[in-house]
């Protein structure tokens, strides 16, 4: 993952209070352990979340809270009370993605009575809870969100689309492992397309190898790299 200092050195602590929990534990004392990440589509909220349990080695799941809000009174509830559950018997990294279908403070349609309470549910069951797992709520609208949800996790973090640097660095990490048949030209990359996400470039530089494969060749073309970038932007 390619992440700006910030970010970095704020999963890294969790990791390292994470990798040290028994340790804290005997002067009283919680590791870090329920987040909120935030930020656009595309730039490492999920990736974040299962390399996290990759570092820890747990498993990760995937709760994804639109499709969580039933019909039906009460039944999306006790979904989320099975969840948090096994919470206490399968420690694991529990992201919840969508965040903002029920945290939102603009609720509107037909599903709103059911959606409250499926939020206040929700933060009875973080405030309550003693596991020790990982709970990560993601959202790409953070300004949909009551901004009082805010203190019940123990840090926000924020996942900015990538700087120019970040642009580079990524598209290097992804083809680093080929040649380009001309030089890249990466001041003019890292300036025309700045504003793509790391979702968009990965596509794009993966979209690059295959046209050097089936073309039959053993370099990249940067021409083809440009083109695959032009089309996300």
């Amino acid at each position: 993952m390619v992440l700006d200092n910030s970010t970095k050195s704020s999963l890294e602590n969790l990791i390292e209070e994470q990798k040290k929990w028994q340790l804290l534990r005997q002067y009283n004392l919680q590791p870090k352990r329920k987040l909120l990440l935030k930020g656009p589509p595309g730039c490492g909220k999920t990736m974040t979340a299962q390399a996290l349990a990759g570092e820890l080695g747990i498993p990760v799941f995937i709760v994804r809270l639109d499709g969580l809000v039933s019909k039906f009174m009460g039944e999306s509830i006790a979904k989320l009370r099975v969840i948090f559950d096994t919470m206490v018997n399968h420690r694991g990294v529990y992201l919840f993605d969508e965040f903002d279908s029920i945290g939102s403070h603009r609720n509107t349609g037909q599903d709103v009575g059911e959606i409250k309470r499926v939020l206040n549910s929700f933060l009875i069951n973080i405030e309550k809870d003693q596991s020790n797992s990982i709970i990560i709520c993601a959202t790409n609208l953070p300004e949909m969100l009551d901004k009082a949800l805010f203190r019940r996790f123990d840090e926000v973090i924020e996942f900015p689309l990538p700087s120019s640097k970040e642009m580079i660095a990524m598209i290097k990490k992804q083809l680093q492992s080929f040649e380009f048949e001309s030089p890249l030209d990466q001041k003019y990359i890292s300036k025309q397309f700045l504003g793509l996400n790391f979702s968009d470039i990965v596509r794009a530089c993966e979209e690059t190898i295959k046209a050097m494969i089936l073309g039959g060749k053993n370099k990249l073309s940067p021409q083809v790299l440009i083109d695959a970038l032009s089309k996300r932007k």
